[in-house]
């Protein structure tokens, strides 16, 4: 038995985490769930986004699945996923991007993985006001957390068969910290001898995505350069609603949907599950459940594939109980 926490999150939350535990339950893993809360909502309604008592939640699990969040752009709260992942030290964020089939997209075979630093760069959020009108914002690359971040990589794609490990810096121009973060990837590196690593400058990598996703296997860098290509990444599947995501330290682990809110179907049973669904296979391969978590992602490819039962998002007319309870069928 397994003690899972669960976030609701904010507008469709609510209705993608349900899909994603019935999913969940329909495999035979026992979980044993407890709701926690944050978010807006959270926020509103007790004057705190991400409470201590959830964060003692997340501590004490194996493991939690979110909902998305909503954060107020510019005022307000700083936003919960960031909160999250420096409290709990989840250092690590892992977004898979393998191509789906019946998801129309430029590339019918990208399988790529991103792995993100999470705890440092500009969303360190050390800003401040030199004088009005200027704002400075600091921006944080220890040796300590490159060198884990790569380890982090490393053993990665080591236990999943990968054959080579990509830092993406920008260290041509930002050469003391990017710099700082270069080297501590080439360091680690020269632990993984069976494994081949090369570099390249974020803008190139950008470029090279889109040209040619096959030129890359696992790709490893900084907070926002992770926060940007990994949407990038995302949107050569078929965007952010298929593609999962997992932020993973020492001691905890939260899978989650980085899509929006989409306050505007809130409710309405409209929503595509997708990704907090194939969030729940990275947590079901996080607890060693590699069956049940193969189990789910065929259901879910076959559902796609046939095209009869997915979401408006994906050109379908099925709602999001209509869809789960057709990846169920197909397991």
């Amino acid at each position: 038995m397994y003690n899972i926490v669960y976030i609701p999150g904010d507008g469709i939350g609510p209705e993608v985490v349900n899909a994603a535990m019935r999913v969940v339950d329909a495999t035979g893993v026992k979980c044993n769930w407890q709701e926690a809360q944050a978010g807006l909502g959270t926020f509103e309604a007790t004057g705190d986004p991400l409470p201590e008592a959830t964060l003692e939640a997340i501590r004490g699990a194996d493991a939690s699945i979110k909902g998305p969040t909503a954060t107020a752009s510019g005022v307000g709260f700083r936003s919960v996923n960031v909160a999250l992942r420096q409290k709990l030290e989840l250092y690590a964020n892992f977004r898979p991007a393998r191509s789906i089939p019946g998801i129309k997209s430029r590339y019918d075979d990208v399988d790529l993985i991103v792995i993100r630093e999470n705890t440092e760069g500009l969303y360190s959020g050390l800003e401040h006001t030199v004088v009005p009108g200027v704002v400075e914002s600091l921006r944080v690359i220890s040796a300590k957390a490159s060198e884990r971040i790569a380890k982090f990589a490393f053993d990665t794609a080591r236990r999943q068969g990968r054959k080579r490990v990509t830092c993406v810096h920008k260290a041509n121009i930002l050469k003391l910290s990017d710099g700082l973060f270069l080297d501590s990837c080439k360091k680690i590196a020269a632990e993984y001898s069976d494994i081949e690593f090369d570099d390249c400058i974020v803008d190139a990598a950008a470029m090279k995505l889109v040209i040619d996703p096959h030129q890359f296997d696992m790709l490893v860098m900084e907070n926002l350069f992770g926060d940007i290509l990994s949407d990038l990444t995302s949107g050569l599947v078929g965007g952010l609603g298929v593609t999962p995501s997992a932020n993973v330290g020492d001691n905890a682990a939260v899978f989650e949907a980085v899509h929006g809110t989409a306050p505007d179907i809130a409710g309405k049973g409209l929503a595509n599950p997708t990704a907090l669904i194939q969030s729940a296979v990275l947590m079901l391969r996080f607890l060693g459940e590699k069956d049940a978590a193969d189990r789910v992602d065929a259901a879910v490819r076959k559902v796609m594939a046939e095209g009869q039962a997915v979401t408006g998002d994906l050109g379908g007319s099925a709602g999001t109980t209509e869809y789960t309870d057709a990846v169920l069928a197909a397991m």
